[in-house]
């Protein structure tokens, strides 16, 4: 029986490395593929906007057609259902005035968000704090005013102040009201429910939303471990394509990394395992077991040989 509407957090919640498929562009958003896709070998899907179309009616409809083929074979209602935006992460202002975006995503009631090209700590706090709701409270600053004093005239900035433990706060939620009737019946629940659940995981333990950022250029890798102290960030990645191409490399080189990218990617592993945010790679049917025994949680690759040995090799018992 599925304990969450997200099963990407309830595996990663449980140890489990999770699969996803789905590119950056090009995914067919029909009601139709959506009854396809609702039994996916994957743990989740991808939707690329950032170079794919900005297709919200599209997006609306993939969704009901993912709950009307349900449910998964493993009890949920659906996939997990993660969208890159288009908006890259570059500074605080341009998410800022980029936040529609998130809105209108989260309104079609998908269960994530990725932003990519995350390059400074102002920019991931903004689109943090536009996808969350102003009613919950962890990691916001105590020290704003509270709705009444603002209400009086108190100013509402933060100066994101660190905690004791070099932690930076948050300022409240800028999500508003008004999505709910979109979003309540692709996860199946009413609107108070929607309004309790829908949160940054694992910030607030019992929220169904999964943010990842991807570092994806030289100024990224040099500001990761800030970056990654921003609460409310599930997971996070190199990403290669990119960074490769601001290294020169019209061919993305791996396997190996030339020495500059593999000293990127040590970096940022580096920092998300000590801040406990899962670290998405791709890996293949040669070396899934390798990736697992490192302490890759997020795998990309998009082929179901490589989800169905490494289930194998984490003794993964929810179905799929």
């Amino acid at each position: 029986m599925a304990t969450r509407i997200n099963r990407a957090i309830e595996l990663l919640e449980a140890g489990q490395p999770i699969y996803y498929t789905g590119g950056h562009t090009g995914h067919v958003l029909t009601y139709e593929q959506g009854k396809h896709d609702a039994h996916t070998w994957a743990d989740y899907i991808n939707v690329g906007m950032e170079h794919g179309a900005f297709d919200m009616t599209g997006l609306a409809s993939y969704m009901q057609g993912l709950v009307d083929a349900g449910p998964t074979t493993s009890g949920h209602r659906t996939p997990t259902v993660i969208v890159e935006a288009v908006v890259n992460g570059t500074d605080e202002a341009n998410v800022r005035f980029s936040s529609w975006q998130f809105r209108q995503i989260l309104a079609r009631g998908v269960h994530g968000i990725l932003l990519c090209q995350a390059e400074t700590a102002g920019a991931v706090r903004a689109f943090v704090e536009a996808c969350r709701y102003p009613h919950h409270l962890q990691a916001v600053d105590p020290m704003l005013p509270t709705p009444l004093a603002r209400l009086n005239g108190a100013p509402s900035i933060s100066v994101k102040r660190p905690d004791a433990k070099g932690q930076p706060y948050l300022r409240v939620g800028l999500r508003g009201k008004g999505s709910e009737p979109s979003a309540t019946p692709i996860w199946g629940v009413n609107g108070d429910e929607y309004l309790s659940r829908c949160d940054v995981w694992p910030l607030n333990p019992k929220g169904e939303l999964l943010l990842g950022v991807k570092l994806e250029s030289p100024e990224g890798v040099a500001n990761c471990e800030d970056i990654l102290d921003v609460p409310g960030i599930g997971f996070a990645e190199m990403g290669p394509g990119d960074l490769s191409l601001s290294l020169g490399y019209l061919q993305m080189p791996r396997d190996p990394f030339p020495p500059e990218m593999q000293a990127a990617r040590n970096r940022i592993f580096t920092a998300c395992k000590k801040r406990g945010i899962a670290y998405l790679e791709a890996a293949s049917v040669t070396n899934i077991a390798e990736r697992i025994d490192e302490g890759i949680l997020v795998i990309a690759g998009g082929r179901e040989e490589t989800a169905t040995l490494g289930r194998t090799h984490s003794k993964r018992t929810m179905p799929y």
